[in-house]
Protein backbone atom coordinates (compact mmCIF):
# COMPACT_ATOMS: atom_id res chain seq x y z
CA UNK A 1 0.00 0.00 0.00
CA UNK A 2 1.47 3.58 -0.88
CA UNK A 3 0.19 6.86 0.69
CA UNK A 4 0.37 8.52 -2.58
CA UNK A 5 -2.70 10.49 -3.61
CA UNK A 6 -3.38 8.65 -6.89
CA UNK A 7 -3.01 5.30 -5.10
CA UNK A 8 -5.53 2.48 -4.72
CA UNK A 9 -4.91 -0.52 -2.91
CA UNK A 10 -4.13 -3.82 -4.09
CA UNK A 11 -5.68 -6.58 -2.25
CA UNK A 12 -5.13 -9.54 -4.52
CA UNK A 13 -3.41 -10.81 -7.83
CA UNK A 14 -6.16 -11.27 -9.58
CA UNK A 15 -9.98 -10.10 -9.71
CA UNK A 16 -12.55 -11.59 -7.32
CA UNK A 17 -15.62 -10.25 -8.69
CA UNK A 18 -16.31 -8.62 -12.51
CA UNK A 19 -20.05 -7.55 -12.01
CA UNK A 20 -21.60 -5.19 -15.13
CA UNK A 21 -23.02 -1.46 -14.88
CA UNK A 22 -26.97 -2.76 -14.48
CA UNK A 23 -25.94 -4.73 -11.25
CA UNK A 24 -23.96 -1.89 -10.06
CA UNK A 25 -26.85 0.60 -10.15
CA UNK A 26 -29.02 -2.32 -8.52
CA UNK A 27 -27.39 -2.64 -5.90
CA UNK A 28 -26.98 1.62 -5.36
CA UNK A 29 -30.66 1.89 -5.76
CA UNK A 30 -31.13 -0.85 -3.09
CA UNK A 31 -28.73 0.53 -0.61
CA UNK A 32 -30.14 3.90 -1.88
CA UNK A 33 -33.63 3.06 -0.33
CA UNK A 34 -35.11 3.16 -3.84
CA UNK A 35 -35.88 -0.16 -4.84
CA UNK A 36 -39.24 -0.63 -2.98
CA UNK A 37 -40.81 2.29 -1.11
CA UNK A 38 -41.15 0.97 2.50
CA UNK A 39 -42.12 1.74 5.98
CA UNK A 40 -39.50 3.07 7.60
CA UNK A 41 -38.88 6.12 9.77
CA UNK A 42 -37.11 9.53 8.87
CA UNK A 43 -34.02 8.61 10.27
CA UNK A 44 -33.57 5.21 8.00
CA UNK A 45 -34.60 7.06 5.11
CA UNK A 46 -31.66 9.18 5.62
CA UNK A 47 -29.36 6.34 6.40
CA UNK A 48 -27.53 7.84 3.36
CA UNK A 49 -27.23 11.49 3.50
CA UNK A 50 -30.05 13.55 1.46
CA UNK A 51 -28.82 17.38 0.17
CA UNK A 52 -31.33 19.92 0.89
CA UNK A 53 -29.50 22.86 -1.36
CA UNK A 54 -32.53 23.10 -3.97
CA UNK A 55 -35.96 23.88 -2.27
CA UNK A 56 -37.61 21.02 -0.45
CA UNK A 57 -34.73 18.42 -2.05
CA UNK A 58 -34.20 16.22 1.30
CA UNK A 59 -37.88 15.74 2.00
CA UNK A 60 -38.74 14.81 -1.77
CA UNK A 61 -35.41 12.43 -1.50
CA UNK A 62 -37.01 11.15 1.96
CA UNK A 63 -40.89 10.65 0.34
CA UNK A 64 -38.83 8.40 -1.75
CA UNK A 65 -38.16 5.99 0.38
CA UNK A 66 -40.33 5.74 3.38
CA UNK A 67 -44.25 5.65 3.24
CA UNK A 68 -46.54 8.29 5.08
CA UNK A 69 -43.75 11.73 4.82
CA UNK A 70 -45.76 14.38 5.23
CA UNK A 71 -44.18 17.93 5.90
CA UNK A 72 -45.41 18.57 9.04
CA UNK A 73 -43.72 14.79 10.50
CA UNK A 74 -40.54 16.32 8.19
CA UNK A 75 -40.77 19.46 10.22
CA UNK A 76 -41.28 18.05 13.48
CA UNK A 77 -38.91 15.28 13.43
CA UNK A 78 -35.76 18.09 12.35
CA UNK A 79 -37.33 20.45 15.78
CA UNK A 80 -37.03 17.47 18.22
CA UNK A 81 -33.57 16.52 16.54
CA UNK A 82 -34.91 12.71 15.52
CA UNK A 83 -33.80 13.95 11.78
CA UNK A 84 -31.02 16.65 11.43
CA UNK A 85 -30.61 18.72 9.43
CA UNK A 86 -27.01 20.57 9.17
CA UNK A 87 -23.96 21.29 6.99
CA UNK A 88 -21.72 18.17 7.13
CA UNK A 89 -20.13 16.55 3.78
CA UNK A 90 -18.59 19.51 1.53
CA UNK A 91 -20.05 21.99 3.99
CA UNK A 92 -23.88 21.40 2.28
CA UNK A 93 -26.91 21.04 4.20
CA UNK A 94 -28.01 17.64 4.28
CA UNK A 95 -30.62 15.63 6.23
CA UNK A 96 -29.02 12.69 8.17
CA UNK A 97 -29.86 10.26 11.02
CA UNK A 98 -28.97 11.81 14.13
CA UNK A 99 -26.78 8.99 15.06
CA UNK A 100 -24.12 9.80 12.08
CA UNK A 101 -24.18 13.61 12.85
CA UNK A 102 -20.20 13.38 14.07
CA UNK A 103 -19.83 11.00 11.59
CA UNK A 104 -20.76 12.86 8.53
CA UNK A 105 -19.37 16.27 10.33
CA UNK A 106 -16.89 16.70 12.57
CA UNK A 107 -15.27 13.42 12.36
CA UNK A 108 -14.60 14.33 8.50
CA UNK A 109 -12.96 17.69 9.47
CA UNK A 110 -9.37 17.52 8.46
CA UNK A 111 -6.70 18.33 11.48
CA UNK A 112 -3.58 19.17 8.91
CA UNK A 113 -3.40 22.51 7.70
CA UNK A 114 -2.87 21.57 3.98
CA UNK A 115 -5.37 19.37 4.06
CA UNK A 116 -7.98 21.51 5.41
CA UNK A 117 -6.93 24.22 3.37
CA UNK A 118 -8.27 21.65 0.57
CA UNK A 119 -11.13 21.16 2.31
CA UNK A 120 -12.14 24.74 3.01
CA UNK A 121 -11.20 26.02 -0.68
CA UNK A 122 -9.68 28.15 -2.75
CA UNK A 123 -10.76 31.14 -1.32
CA UNK A 124 -9.69 30.46 2.29
CA UNK A 125 -6.46 29.46 0.71
CA UNK A 126 -6.10 32.25 -1.23
CA UNK A 127 -6.71 34.43 2.52
CA UNK A 128 -4.73 32.88 4.84
CA UNK A 129 -1.57 33.18 1.97
CA UNK A 130 -2.58 36.85 1.93
CA UNK A 131 -3.48 37.38 5.38
CA UNK A 132 -1.07 34.95 7.10
CA UNK A 133 -3.11 33.13 9.41
CA UNK A 134 -3.26 29.26 9.47
CA UNK A 135 -6.63 27.53 8.35
CA UNK A 136 -6.72 25.93 11.59
CA UNK A 137 -6.36 29.00 13.58
CA UNK A 138 -9.65 30.51 11.68
CA UNK A 139 -11.86 27.57 11.48
CA UNK A 140 -11.41 27.40 15.60
CA UNK A 141 -11.90 31.08 16.09
CA UNK A 142 -15.06 31.60 13.64
CA UNK A 143 -16.47 27.75 15.77
CA UNK A 144 -15.63 29.62 18.73
CA UNK A 145 -17.35 32.45 17.95
CA UNK A 146 -20.10 30.32 16.48
CA UNK A 147 -21.01 28.59 19.61
CA UNK A 148 -20.91 31.86 21.68
CA UNK A 149 -23.35 33.24 18.97
CA UNK A 150 -25.83 30.14 19.62
CA UNK A 151 -25.27 29.62 23.27
CA UNK A 152 -27.96 29.23 25.83
CA UNK A 153 -30.41 27.50 23.51
CA UNK A 154 -30.27 30.72 20.82
CA UNK A 155 -31.42 29.89 17.20
CA UNK A 156 -30.45 32.32 14.61
CA UNK A 157 -31.01 32.42 10.66
CA UNK A 158 -28.12 32.76 8.05
CA UNK A 159 -28.50 37.15 8.36
CA UNK A 160 -28.63 36.81 12.07
CA UNK A 161 -25.71 34.51 12.36
CA UNK A 162 -23.31 36.38 9.91
CA UNK A 163 -24.49 39.52 11.82
CA UNK A 164 -23.57 37.53 15.10
CA UNK A 165 -20.23 36.75 14.13
CA UNK A 166 -19.16 40.46 12.59
CA UNK A 167 -18.78 41.54 15.81
CA UNK A 168 -16.70 38.27 17.07
CA UNK A 169 -13.87 37.02 14.37
CA UNK A 170 -11.34 39.22 13.39
CA UNK A 171 -11.89 41.31 9.70
CA UNK A 172 -9.34 38.72 8.10
CA UNK A 173 -11.78 36.24 7.79
CA UNK A 174 -14.74 38.13 6.23
CA UNK A 175 -14.05 39.06 2.63
CA UNK A 176 -16.25 41.20 0.57
CA UNK A 177 -18.85 39.68 -0.62
CA UNK A 178 -20.82 41.21 -4.18
CA UNK A 179 -24.23 39.08 -3.57
CA UNK A 180 -24.98 40.45 -0.31
CA UNK A 181 -22.74 43.78 -0.28
CA UNK A 182 -21.56 43.46 2.69
CA UNK A 183 -18.61 41.64 4.50
CA UNK A 184 -19.53 38.39 5.84
CA UNK A 185 -17.22 35.49 7.07
CA UNK A 186 -15.74 33.42 4.00
CA UNK A 187 -18.59 30.43 3.14
CA UNK A 188 -16.95 27.42 3.51
CA UNK A 189 -14.95 28.86 6.74
CA UNK A 190 -18.28 29.30 8.08
CA UNK A 191 -19.89 26.25 7.08
CA UNK A 192 -17.62 24.16 8.42
CA UNK A 193 -17.26 26.54 11.70
CA UNK A 194 -20.93 24.90 12.01
CA UNK A 195 -19.53 21.58 11.47
CA UNK A 196 -17.09 22.03 13.73
CA UNK A 197 -19.21 23.59 16.53
CA UNK A 198 -21.92 21.07 16.07
CA UNK A 199 -24.48 23.26 14.58
CA UNK A 200 -27.45 21.87 13.41
CA UNK A 201 -30.66 23.96 11.47
CA UNK A 202 -34.39 23.54 12.64
CA UNK A 203 -37.42 23.47 10.35
CA UNK A 204 -37.50 27.41 10.02
CA UNK A 205 -33.99 27.16 8.70
CA UNK A 206 -32.45 28.64 11.71
CA UNK A 207 -28.88 27.68 13.57
CA UNK A 208 -28.95 26.32 16.98
CA UNK A 209 -26.88 24.54 19.27
CA UNK A 210 -27.02 20.52 18.25
CA UNK A 211 -26.32 17.21 19.78
CA UNK A 212 -23.34 15.62 17.69
CA UNK A 213 -22.29 12.83 20.31
CA UNK A 214 -19.03 11.12 20.66
CA UNK A 215 -16.91 11.60 17.08
CA UNK A 216 -16.19 8.24 15.98
CA UNK A 217 -13.13 6.75 13.76
CA UNK A 218 -13.38 8.76 10.31
CA UNK A 219 -12.71 5.39 8.48
CA UNK A 220 -15.77 4.35 9.11
CA UNK A 221 -16.91 6.99 6.42
CA UNK A 222 -15.54 4.91 3.87
CA UNK A 223 -17.33 1.57 4.74
CA UNK A 224 -20.64 3.33 4.72
CA UNK A 225 -19.53 5.17 1.07
CA UNK A 226 -18.78 1.63 -0.45
CA UNK A 227 -21.85 0.73 1.29
CA UNK A 228 -24.14 2.85 -0.62
CA UNK A 229 -21.54 3.85 -3.70
CA UNK A 230 -19.38 0.35 -4.39
CA UNK A 231 -17.63 -0.31 -5.65
CA UNK A 232 -15.43 2.91 -5.96
CA UNK A 233 -12.52 4.18 -5.67
CA UNK A 234 -10.52 6.66 -3.15
CA UNK A 235 -10.87 9.71 -5.41
CA UNK A 236 -14.48 9.11 -5.91
CA UNK A 237 -14.58 8.79 -1.61
CA UNK A 238 -12.47 12.30 -1.82
CA UNK A 239 -14.90 14.10 -3.84
CA UNK A 240 -17.94 12.46 -2.34
CA UNK A 241 -16.82 13.64 1.16
CA UNK A 242 -15.15 16.69 0.44
CA UNK A 243 -11.46 15.29 1.08
CA UNK A 244 -7.96 16.17 0.01
CA UNK A 245 -6.65 13.11 -1.78
CA UNK A 246 -4.25 12.26 1.23
CA UNK A 247 -6.77 12.63 3.39
CA UNK A 248 -9.17 10.41 1.96
CA UNK A 249 -6.46 8.06 1.21
CA UNK A 250 -5.12 7.48 4.42
CA UNK A 251 -9.02 6.86 5.80
CA UNK A 252 -9.18 4.22 2.80
CA UNK A 253 -5.98 2.23 4.04
CA UNK A 254 -7.16 2.04 7.21
CA UNK A 255 -10.11 -0.10 6.08
CA UNK A 256 -8.06 -1.62 2.57
CA UNK A 257 -7.90 -5.05 4.45
CA UNK A 258 -12.01 -5.13 4.41
CA UNK A 259 -12.59 -4.59 0.93
CA UNK A 260 -12.95 -6.74 -2.46
CA UNK A 261 -11.55 -6.08 -5.77
CA UNK A 262 -13.96 -5.76 -8.29
CA UNK A 263 -13.87 -5.50 -12.32
CA UNK A 264 -17.01 -2.94 -13.73
CA UNK A 265 -16.93 -2.31 -17.61
CA UNK A 266 -13.02 -2.93 -17.34
CA UNK A 267 -12.36 -0.38 -14.96
CA UNK A 268 -11.24 -1.52 -11.37
CA UNK A 269 -13.06 -0.44 -7.86
CA UNK A 270 -13.52 -1.63 -4.43
CA UNK A 271 -16.80 -2.69 -2.36
CA UNK A 272 -16.63 -4.21 1.14
CA UNK A 273 -16.54 -7.99 0.89
CA UNK A 274 -19.63 -8.64 2.70
CA UNK A 275 -21.31 -6.99 0.33
CA UNK A 276 -19.98 -9.04 -2.57
CA UNK A 277 -23.07 -11.35 -2.45
CA UNK A 278 -25.64 -8.39 -2.76
CA UNK A 279 -23.53 -7.12 -5.66
CA UNK A 280 -23.74 -9.76 -7.66
CA UNK A 281 -27.25 -10.51 -6.55
CA UNK A 282 -29.08 -7.29 -6.08
CA UNK A 283 -32.49 -6.59 -5.78
CA UNK A 284 -35.02 -5.27 -8.73
CA UNK A 285 -36.13 -1.80 -8.44
CA UNK A 286 -40.04 -1.63 -8.02
CA UNK A 287 -42.17 1.23 -8.96
CA UNK A 288 -42.10 5.16 -10.15
CA UNK A 289 -39.91 7.65 -8.50
CA UNK A 290 -39.58 11.27 -8.47
CA UNK A 291 -36.39 11.87 -7.35
CA UNK A 292 -35.28 15.79 -6.85
CA UNK A 293 -32.28 17.25 -7.75
CA UNK A 294 -29.05 16.39 -5.38
CA UNK A 295 -31.24 13.16 -4.43
CA UNK A 296 -28.42 10.82 -2.96
CA UNK A 297 -29.14 8.21 -5.87
CA UNK A 298 -27.76 11.55 -8.16
CA UNK A 299 -24.68 12.13 -6.64
CA UNK A 300 -21.78 12.30 -9.11
CA UNK A 301 -20.41 8.37 -8.15
CA UNK A 302 -23.71 7.64 -10.13
CA UNK A 303 -24.16 9.69 -13.06
CA UNK A 304 -21.85 8.53 -16.02
CA UNK A 305 -23.41 5.15 -14.93
CA UNK A 306 -27.20 6.43 -14.75
CA UNK A 307 -26.79 8.82 -17.69
CA UNK A 308 -24.41 7.08 -19.79
CA UNK A 309 -25.31 9.93 -22.95
CA UNK A 310 -23.30 12.55 -22.22
CA UNK A 311 -25.90 15.03 -24.08
CA UNK A 312 -28.52 13.92 -21.33
CA UNK A 313 -25.91 13.94 -18.53
CA UNK A 314 -25.60 18.05 -19.43
CA UNK A 315 -29.43 18.20 -18.86
CA UNK A 316 -29.96 16.49 -16.02
CA UNK A 317 -26.31 17.01 -14.14
CA UNK A 318 -26.28 21.25 -14.48
CA UNK A 319 -24.37 23.71 -12.21
CA UNK A 320 -27.74 25.56 -11.62
CA UNK A 321 -31.66 24.15 -11.72
CA UNK A 322 -31.18 20.91 -12.11
CA UNK A 323 -34.50 19.48 -12.72
CA UNK A 324 -35.18 15.61 -10.64
CA UNK A 325 -35.08 12.26 -12.11
CA UNK A 326 -37.91 9.77 -13.10
CA UNK A 327 -37.12 6.85 -11.78
CA UNK A 328 -39.20 3.17 -13.40
CA UNK A 329 -38.41 0.12 -11.89
CA UNK A 330 -35.58 1.90 -11.20
CA UNK A 331 -34.21 3.12 -14.60
CA UNK A 332 -34.01 6.45 -15.54
CA UNK A 333 -36.74 7.25 -17.79
CA UNK A 334 -37.17 10.80 -17.48
CA UNK A 335 -36.58 14.07 -16.11
CA UNK A 336 -39.13 16.42 -14.09
CA UNK A 337 -40.02 19.87 -12.75
CA UNK A 338 -42.44 21.23 -10.68
CA UNK A 339 -43.89 24.20 -10.42
CA UNK A 340 -46.61 25.59 -7.65
CA UNK A 341 -49.47 28.62 -8.55
CA UNK A 342 -51.68 28.48 -5.30
CA UNK A 343 -53.11 25.16 -4.56
CA UNK A 344 -52.27 23.94 -8.31
CA UNK A 345 -48.84 21.86 -8.78
CA UNK A 346 -48.01 21.47 -13.05
CA UNK A 347 -45.12 19.11 -13.34
CA UNK A 348 -43.56 18.97 -16.28
CA UNK A 349 -41.74 15.60 -17.48
CA UNK A 350 -39.62 15.17 -20.51
CA UNK A 351 -39.43 11.70 -21.36
CA UNK A 352 -36.64 9.39 -22.21
CA UNK A 353 -38.42 5.83 -22.25
CA UNK A 354 -41.81 4.43 -21.46
CA UNK A 355 -43.73 5.28 -18.27
CA UNK A 356 -47.06 3.51 -16.83
CA UNK A 357 -49.05 7.33 -16.84
CA UNK A 358 -51.17 6.47 -13.99
CA UNK A 359 -48.39 5.80 -11.25
CA UNK A 360 -46.70 8.44 -12.77
CA UNK A 361 -49.72 10.58 -12.02
CA UNK A 362 -49.93 9.42 -8.15
CA UNK A 363 -46.18 10.07 -7.68
CA UNK A 364 -46.98 13.78 -9.20
CA UNK A 365 -49.52 13.88 -6.77
CA UNK A 366 -47.22 12.89 -3.60
CA UNK A 367 -44.78 15.64 -4.90
CA UNK A 368 -47.34 18.22 -5.31
CA UNK A 369 -48.78 17.81 -1.19
CA UNK A 370 -45.40 17.73 -0.17
CA UNK A 371 -45.02 21.00 -1.64
CA UNK A 372 -48.09 22.44 -0.23
CA UNK A 373 -50.25 21.68 -3.35
CA UNK A 374 -53.88 19.91 -3.35
CA UNK A 375 -53.23 18.40 -6.89
CA UNK A 376 -50.91 17.69 -9.51
CA UNK A 377 -51.37 18.25 -13.71
CA UNK A 378 -48.63 16.55 -15.16
CA UNK A 379 -47.42 17.84 -18.59
CA UNK A 380 -45.32 15.86 -21.47
CA UNK A 381 -42.65 18.47 -22.36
Amino acid sequence: MTGHSDAVPVLTSSFSVSVDVDQVLAFRLARSGLAVRAARGLAEAAACPASDFARDAALLALAARAEGVSRDAYDRAVDAGELVLAHIVRGAIHALAPGDFALYGRALIARDDGELAAQLGQQVKRLAAEKGFAPSEALDEVATATKDALANGRALDKNGLHEELRKRVRADFMPWCRSCKSHHVAPMLWRYATVEAGVRLDSERRYRPGKAGRVPAASEAVRRFLGFYGPAKPGEFAEWAGLARSHAQRLWDQVAGELAEVRVAGSVGWVMSEDVGALESPPLGKGIRLIPPGDPYLQTPNRALLAPDPNLRKRLFRPVASPGAVLSDGRLTALWRVRVKGRKAEVTVEKIGRLRRGELEEEAQRVAQLRGAAAATVVDN
